[in-house]
């Protein structure tokens, strides 16, 4: 019987994690299964690792950095399986958790399914979200995004007891389950997002679509993110998590959905964004001065400025080649 079932390992943030992490996927799942690792701008020896873990690994490379959505899109032009699962290469993947989304999916039809998210160090079990709400509201004449995230900074123990298998809202991209037919329906993931709101746009979408989305809460990841960090990880990090292209997504998810940006949710996102990038570079007296001091002001946006154009471009002409 062919695999039903293709892993899409994408960059997130970082570079650093991605060995750990395709080892973790390997580990899960069936080895004829096909993975695609999506490699934008890594150190060109990661690239020559991951290929040679498993034969039938493909490595997808570009020598500049890619948003999420990209990345992803680049690997669904390969896919032929009835399922995709898109796995951030920062995440590590539990024992049984693939065959637990897959089973999920297969047992209530859902478009897209999710598993319970710890956040860490290798192995760590502290919830980094679970059960979701999100609702689009009117209230004198503006549309507002509603989202409430539950047992946060709970133990994964504790909340899979508590939830088990759950409809739910939303599930994020660190790892999620999706038929492909969900493409063939509704095209493919909207690039108009850089990052913080990819997840939200697709899941609104299908919902939109009454489409059912799980939480699977018999399948566990662990997000891990920096610190620590190579040097020569930052700059991707930076532009990941810079102003730039947080505004950029954050107007491109109000005007697809007719929201108000001044919304406070909206507020909570770039809060996340902010300390975010605060937890990493506090952590370095010396990086933080270079970062956040006058000067490393003005080397940063002029980085990501560069990072930005050349990413820009070099898509741009990807889209004209093909």
């Amino acid at each position: 019987m062919p695999p039903s079932i293709t892993i899409v390992s994408v960059p997130r943030e970082q570079f650093g994690r991605a060995r750990l992490s395709v080892q973790s996927i390997l580990d899960s799942t069936a080895p004829d299964a096909p993975i695609i690792y999506v490699d934008g701008n890594a150190p060109p020896e990661l690239s020559r690792d991951v290929a040679a873990t498993r034969s039938g690994v493909a490595v997808i490379r570009k020598d500049h950095y890619l948003s999420g959505n990209v990345a992803r899109n680049l690997a669904l032009a390969q896919v032929h399986t009835r399922y995709v699962l898109f796995v951030d290469n920062d995440v590590q993947m539990w024992p049984g958790s693939i065959d637990a989304l897959v089973k999920c999916a297969e047992e209530t039809g859902a478009w897209i399914v999710g598993p319970l998210y710890c956040i860490g160090a290798p192995g760590g079990r502290q919830v980094h979200a679970a059960h979701t709400e999100v609702r689009v509201v009117e209230e004198h004449g503006r549309r507002h995004l509603r989202e409430l995230k539950t047992n946060v900074g709970e133990p994964a123990n504790k909340v899979r007891a508590q939830l088990g298998r759950v409809p739910t809202d939303e599930v994020e991209f660190h790892c999620l389950l999706a038929r492909t037919e969900l493409f063939e329906a509704l095209g493919p993931l909207d690039e108009g997002f850089l990052v913080a709101f990819d997840h939200v746009d697709l899941c609104l979408s299908v919902r939109k679509a009454n489409h059912p989305i799980y939480l699977e809460t018999a399948a566990t990841v662990t997000y891990m993110p920096p610190p620590p960090i190579a040097l020569s990880d930052l700059p991707f990090f930076l532009l990941r998590w810079s102003e730039a292209w947080y505004r950029s997504s954050l107007q491109h998810l109000c005007e697809k959905w007719q929201l108000d940006p001044d919304d406070e949710v909206f507020r909570d996102h770039e809060k996340y964004r902010t300390d975010h990038r605060a937890r990493l570079l506090t952590r370095s007296a010396q990086m933080n001065r270079m970062i956040e001091g006058s000067l490393g002001k003005i080397l940063e946006n002029t980085l990501v400025r560069n990072l930005e154009h050349q990413t820009r471009r070099r898509e741009t002409d990807r889209l004209h080649t093909y």
